[in-house]
């Protein structure tokens, strides 16, 4: 019954939203309340969930999609983001602008959680895309695929991070099979998905706020350079935290790069630096420049609501135990240890809606099949991690940062998002079972 409740749930959901059209987050909070109630928990106790999930994801991510909706706003407004952008097609050509901005996801993803790796490269995929003459999706659809698959495959995120301490995998192993997993399944996933849609299908409306379409002349552009090294600030910081701490986790350099690598900080530095390359060293006045961190303010204010409800349902989900029930269901299975760490992630992130919960869940179930199974741990990680990135829909919150961000229908998002993060889990699962083949 609770997955029946949820079903429901859904159901209510999308008539609220796409029949009755009312306000997303307005939909969310009802239909999490009901959810609730639904699956046992008193109205007050429901409620309660909800602020808790609420703040949680709003607390998480605010100080991040605020700093980078302001970075964002000052590399437009200044013309940092077209000159990266007309540099990339000047060296890789029109024709394989879209390689461009993968290998850039795909190595600002390694370092960057999901979140935070958005609101820095959405400037860069509007202008390249207007550069180029190309629809926003063709380019934005492989670049959040490439985040999306690092965000779920590879340490130091916390999904992957946290499922090797279960299971005890190294994580060096385990990073190295996740980027030789992400390659494939971010081209599949990306690019080659894409190749799928018309041209018209994959046009949209860029927000207002996030974008704008000046043109800028040669010499009213700040230098690849500086534009390249500002908008790079978050990743470099949060690199170097992974880096000490992979290499010198007893260093006392290691409290100084944590608080430095945390993505509200390394945004916020950031940002500071950024009134100057693309502010004040371009001749813009203090007042012109914090007019342009409070449009970029307004306009993603909307979008932090929506982010905050889809938590919010997400938590009703997690603090109703629905996640014990499937896990319940699941115990006692005879398959292969790999698939059944990835079905049960899977059927758990379809259930939830939070991929770390997701992941966490399957691995405490699994764990104790590495020492009788003698398989894999860092593989035992990636396919966990694959099958907690299985078709995302409206109980997570990515599922609307990419929708909202993108400015796209639910339909829409389902069509590219969910079906695209699929495409990569059961990519993910393959190439586990692949390098199975080779390692113990």
């Amino acid at each position: 019954m609770p997955i029946v409740f949820i079903g429901i749930g859904v159901i209510v959901l999308l008539l609220l939203m796409v029949v009755c059209r009312v306000n997303a987050f307005i939909s969310l909070i009802v239909t999490a309340l009901l959810v609730g109630i639904m699956e046992g928990m008193s109205p007050v106790k429901a409620m309660t969930s909800i602020t808790t999930g609420l703040g949680g994801t709003l607390g998480n991510l605010a100080l991040v999609i605020v700093f980078g909706g302001m970075i964002g706003k000052l590399m437009a407004d200044s013309g940092g983001a077209q000159r990266i952008a007309v540099t990339l097609i000047r060296i890789f050509g029109k024709k394989r602008v879209q390689l461009a901005a993968v290998l850039t996801a795909f190595i600002v993803g390694i370092a960057l959680f999901f979140e935070t790796g958005v609101v820095v490269l959405m400037p860069l995929v509007f202008t390249i895309a207007a550069e180029a003459g190309v629809p926003i999706l063709y380019i934005g659809m492989p670049v959040i695929a490439a985040l999306i698959t690092m965000h779920g495959f590879v340490p130091p995120h916390p999904g992957p991070t946290a499922v090797a301490g279960i299971y005890q995998a190294n994580i060096g192993k385990t990073l190295l099979y996740g980027i030789l997993i992400g390659i494939p399944a971010v081209i599949l996933s990306g690019p080659v998905y894409t190749k799928l849609f018309k041209k018209e299908d994959l046009e949209v409306e860029i927000p207002k706020g996030l974008f704008t379409p000046k043109h800028f002349k040669e010499e009213e552009m700040p230098g690849f350079g500086v534009s390249l090294f500002t908008a790079l600030i978050p990743v470099i910081l949060i690199a170097f935290q992974a880096v000490v701490e992979i290499t010198a986790p007893k260093s006392a350099l290691l409290p100084t790069a944590k608080f430095l690598g945390n993505p509200g900080v390394a945004l916020l530095v950031s940002v500071i630096i950024a009134i100057f390359t693309f502010g004040i060293n371009r001749g813009r006045k203090m007042p012109d420049i914090m007019d342009s961190l409070t449009e970029s303010i307004g306009s993603i204010a909307v979008i932090l609501l929506i982010i905050g409800g889809g938590g919010a349902f997400k938590q009703v989900l997690i603090d109703s135990h629905v996640d014990k029930y499937v896990a319940h269901l699941m115990e006692g299975s005879s398959m292969s240890p790999l698939f059944l760490a990835w079905l049960i992630a899977a059927i758990l992130r379809l259930v939830l809606g939070s991929a770390t919960v997701a992941g966490m869940t399957a691995a405490g179930i699994c764990a104790p099949l590495v020492a009788t199974a003698h398989v894999s741990p860092e593989l035992m990680v990636l396919a966990t991690g694959a099958g907690s990135m299985t078709f995302s829909h409206v109980n997570d919150a990515g599922f609307w940062i990419y929708k909202e961000f993108f400015n796209l229908s639910i339909g829409k998002t389902i069509k590219t998002w969910s079906v695209m993060v699929t495409i990569a889990s059961l990519v993910g699962l393959a190439g586990v079972f692949i390098i199975s083949m080779f390692v113990n």
